[in-house]
């Protein structure tokens, strides 16, 4: 096995030291990484969101380079080009582009690392919001709701007949309150809400989130 290995990094080298290849190589290596976000950020999560520096300690780096080899195999000129890649590959070729990726995937990490801050910010102001003197309509997040009569009610639109005539501020509060932790527990991103119609129903108010496909009836 460990010798099938050594063979395919001996083939591997060969290939890319080409200048030509080099460049087609290193142009693969890096779309198939920009395409391969969502399988990274999965592995990245199931590892507890923790990455040590380091290219042993990289998720989708060796994968991509060899996947990318691989699909460089399939093509047409395959045969002939291998035919004239004779020299052995100068190590610091691979090492640049193998460079190129970890600086890509560490990048691509960052980036998603500052979306959950920037997403556990707004959940953190959407809450402070909620547990201040006035109620905050979720739908609009500007202006304050209005319960009367069991009726929820906002400037920016949103009506939501009685579902129940005892409902007020604090019990309303409360149901929000309680989905959004709830929905916390799973999922670091801010979810959002609408307003749902029927043709009979009454109208409902939900809450959705893209980034876990999740959604649920509030109200």
């Amino acid at each position: 096995m460990a010798e099938g290995s050594g063979s395919r990094r001996r083939s591997l080298y060969k290939l890319v030291g080409s200048p030509p290849w080099k460049e087609t190589f290193r142009q693969g290596c890096l779309e198939r990484m920009r395409n391969s976000r969502d399988r990274l950020l999965n592995k990245y999560r199931q590892a507890g969101g923790n990455m040590s520096g380091g290219p042993q300690n990289t998720f989708l780096v060796q994968e991509v380079m060899e996947e990318e080899w691989n699909a460089l195999q399939s093509v047409e000129s395959w045969p002939e080009a291998l035919a004239q890649l004779e020299e052995p590959l100068d190590l610091a070729v691979l090492e640049e582009i193998q460079q190129e990726l970890i600086d890509q995937e560490q990048s691509i990490i960052s980036e998603y690392e500052r979306s959950l801050q920037f997403d556990e910010e707004c959940l953190s102001v959407m809450l402070a919001e909620w547990e201040a003197n006035s109620l905050i309509c979720p739908v609009c997040t500007k202006y304050n709701l209005r319960i009367a009569s069991g009726v929820v009610m906002c400037q920016c639109g949103l009506y939501i007949p009685s579902h129940s005539p005892e409902m007020t501020e604090q019990k309303f509060r409360a149901c929000l309150e309680d989905s959004v932790n709830e929905h916390g527990t799973h999922c670091p991103h801010t979810p959002a809400f609408s307003v749902t119609e029927g043709t009979e129903e009454k109208s409902s108010l939900l809450m959705s989130c893209p980034a876990c496909d999740t959604w649920a009836v509030i109200l």
